[in-house]
């Protein structure tokens, strides 16, 4: 009989009116290719954007924005699972079982939350910000998923969640949770902040350093021509003296298919002007009909909110066999998870 398709995690935060460049070439496009090859399970992480203290009524509407730009990217509710993660209980109840096994230096030598920490100071530290590795660790389990495509800031935390299933075979014996794979896609773009281009491109990095993907096109333009160059005027790839001009033609190469080389041939003896321009028409145009299939999800909130619905229950469907049977290992009231 043919093996069924390996399961695939991941979810992003709704942080933010609007998904920049970065998640839609870095994540976003790899998603939706995902969808030909694997069983794909896709999430609105609200509940790990609490962690920031977000206006009740904002994170609602960012919630259905982040939704309908999955959407507007190509994510199929049709192939894939898509849903808004607090809408399935599972992911709180199998956080708290998973504190019981975590280890207090486990959770605090996650990087990201040393580096927040010390941004924010002891008073503005929530339990959940420490705990935020922990309930990723929970996102990833409760679907048995088998890989789960990362970033490099990422790949600690999908260590733990690595950690914490084997601690549970251990424990409890083989098949009590399943140890994910990290997803690698070589593909991949690494695209970098335009004020910093030693930084990735990210919604907590330098204001006019990201492009929206719904940002309209004066500003888009804006953004790009003010985009951090390098010394010197020769068009060229050089990541290491020319970070912020390698930084250009990745984008520039990402969104258009054609290679970095052949780019730079085209630019030979032109100023770095030229390539702005170029570049900033170029990500206009590849946008404009993002924006416009954005628009038609948002236009209609109900019918996205019954596509979610829809999703959370296909979601739940499968957490609550995997909560039950991890639950039950831990001698809880038979696993049964409570709604």
């Amino acid at each position: 009989m043919p093996q069924p398709p390996l399961r695939v995690f991941s979810g992003i935060q709704p942080t933010a009116d609007s998904l920049h460049l970065g998640n839609y070439l870095g994540a976003l496009r790899q998603w939706v290719s995902l969808q030909d090859d694997y069983d794909c399970v896709y999430s609105v992480v609200d509940l790990h954007a609490l962690t920031v203290g977000p206006d009740p009524a904002a994170l609602r509407q960012r919630v259905r924005a982040t939704a309908a730009q999955f959407l507007a990217a190509g994510v199929d509710p049709d192939r894939s699972i898509l849903f808004v993660q607090s809408q399935v209980p599972q992911h709180a109840q199998l956080t708290w079982l998973l504190n019981c096994v975590a280890g207090f230096g486990e959770a605090s030598r996650m990087t990201q939350f040393k580096d927040k920490a010390a941004k924010l100071g002891d008073k503005a530290i929530t339990v959940g910000l420490f705990d935020y590795p922990v309930l990723m660790a929970a996102d990833i389990l409760l679907y048995d998923a088998n890989l789960v495509p990362v970033g490099e800031d990422q790949r600690q935390h999908l260590e733990l969640s690595r950690t914490l299933a084997a601690r549970l075979n251990s424990r409890f014996g083989e098949g009590a949770a399943v140890v994910p794979e990290p997803l690698i896609v070589k593909a991949t773009a690494k695209i970098h902040d335009l004020q910093e281009p030693s930084a990735k491109m990210s919604k907590t990095g330098h204001p006019a350093g990201i492009i929206e993907l719904l940002d309209d096109p004066k500003t888009i333009a804006k953004r790009v021509k003010a985009a951090v160059t390098d010394s010197g005027s020769e068009i060229a790839w050089d990541p290491a003296n020319k970070p912020g001009i390698a930084n250009l033609l990745s984008i520039y190469s990402a969104l258009t298919g054609r290679p970095v080389g052949q780019i730079v041939e085209d630019y030979s003896g032109k100023l770095y002007g030229h390539l702005k321009a170029d570049l900033a028409e170029a990500v206009i145009e590849a946008l404009r009909p993002f924006r416009e299939r954005t628009a038609l999800y948002l236009d209609d909130p109900g019918q996205l909110d019954q596509l979610l619905r829809t999703g959370a229950g296909r979601a739940e469907a499968l957490a609550r066999v995997v909560y039950q049977r991890i639950a039950a290992r831990f001698g809880l009231a038979q696993g049964t998870a409570s709604r």
